[in-house]
């Protein structure tokens, strides 16, 4: 086996944004559903988040694959 630990532990790290992007677009749906007229502007705060939160998973996942 080749390698390191490290990569483990980046792919690993990768789990973490993937929770927050099940939570959070499940929490807009559910939103959404409760009030429909404020759905454009949740899923334009939806957006930026998952920008964010997406990043966070490459930056995880970049040092895994490159180790």
């Amino acid at each position: 086996m080749t390698g390191s630990i490290a990569a483990v532990g980046y792919g690993i790290a990768t789990l973490g944004p993937g929770i927050g992007l099940g939570y959070m677009i499940g929490k807009t749906q559910e939103a959404t559903a409760r009030q429909p007229e404020v759905a454009s502007k949740l899923s334009t705060n939806m957006y930026i988040g998952l920008a964010l939160i997406e990043a966070l998973g490459l930056i995880g996942l970049v040092p895994g694959l490159i180790f």
